[in-house]
């Protein structure tokens, strides 16, 4: 399966994915502490701005970054597995 083609069904083909959807259905973290985990290098996907180029615009995050994101957990995930059954 293409993650990318998922997550924009999912979210109906947008391009952009507000944070608080974002957190809800994948990081399980408040909008704040995702922020915080991403200007501290911990979560590695970028943030992006929409409208207005100030402080109150809205967040969110690329759904290409997203499905990048997702699948380099999954890599990782799978890697470990099998490390652990000895493949």
């Amino acid at each position: 399966m293409n993650t990318l083609f998922l997550l924009m069904v999912q979210y109906d083909g947008k391009a952009v994915i507000p944070l608080d959807r974002v957190c809800a259905d994948y990081m399980n973290l408040t909008v704040e502490k995702f922020k915080n985990k991403c200007l501290h290098g911990e979560i590695e996907i970028p943030i992006v701005r929409t409208g207005a180029n100030s402080q109150k615009a809205a967040l969110g995050v690329h759904i290409n970054d997203l499905a990048t994101y997702i699948d380099k957990q999954r890599e990782k995930a799978t890697k470990e597995l099998d490390k652990l059954i000895g493949r």
